[in-house]
């Protein structure tokens, strides 16, 4: 069994096949309140959810007093002139453990990140001394192939299109479907996911579950896309 821990393979095969809701706001969000997470948490569990992604310590300890489902946890810090900003750090891997995540996400690029650390030592000490399985964000195959060499137990397309150019309009379905031809590990896909259908998509490409957040729990931004679709049908 691998260092992360003998519970891993439960923990994945509860994954499998999967819905994961990532209940997140950021500050200055009118949903950026721990317990109104944890209320969203709640109600993707009641919906059939089969796990979560939750961002920051404070937002993981009030999920994890209700809700069961896994959690997958990020810590998110942004840095002056440092690009990675998803639990950059041990210290941030740490605390997302004690707060209670079952796995922990970051960034699985090898782009420059505070404290000087990379990706390969992170891996290592997350799985060695937290005892976590990892799940890397990556934007590229080749950077899911090199996380994936250096230990990572899932690998995820959160990235893809979010380190440098336009960002596209829907999900990067070709990079699910190479990463789960190329990788032995699990392919986690996630990013610009909208629709049942995207899902489903991702899910035919080789996903072994699907990441999907503003589409169900920003009531924000699903908001705006419906009153920018009214202001548009009456140019």
């Amino acid at each position: 069994m691998t260092a992360a821990g003998a519970g891993t393979a439960d923990l994945l095969g509860r994954l499998r096949g999967g819905l994961i809701v990532s209940c997140q706001a950021r500050s200055g969000h009118p949903l950026h309140d721990s317990p109104v997470i944890a209320a969203l948490a709640r109600a993707a569990e009641v919906g059939g959810a089969a796990g979560l992604r939750l961002n920051g310590e404070h937002d993981i300890r009030a999920v994890r007093e209700t809700v069961r489902l896994p959690i997958i946890g990020i810590r998110k810090v942004w840095t002056p002139d440092i690009p990675v900003y998803i639990t950059p750090t041990f210290a941030d891997a740490q605390a997302v453990a004690a707060a209670g995540a079952d796995v922990i996400a970051l960034d699985g690029t090898d782009r420059p990140r505070a404290g000087g650390a990379r990706i390969g030592e992170l891996i290592s000490r997350i799985r060695s001394e937290l005892k976590k399985p990892v799940m890397a964000d990556v934007a590229t195959l080749e950077e899911g192939r090199r996380a994936a060499a250096l230990g990572a137990d899932l690998v995820a397309t959160t990235l893809s299109g979010y380190t440098g150019g336009p960002i596209p309009e829907g999900p990067d379905l070709d990079l699910v479907r190479n990463l789960a031809r190329a990788l032995n590990v699990p392919v986690v896909a996630e990013g610009r996911y909208r629709t049942p259908e995207d899902v489903l998509e991702a899910l035919r490409a080789g996903a072994f579950a699907v990441v999907v957040g503003r589409a169900i729990t920003d009531a924000l931004d699903i908001t705006r896309r419906f009153v920018e679709a009214i202001a548009r049908s009456r140019a």
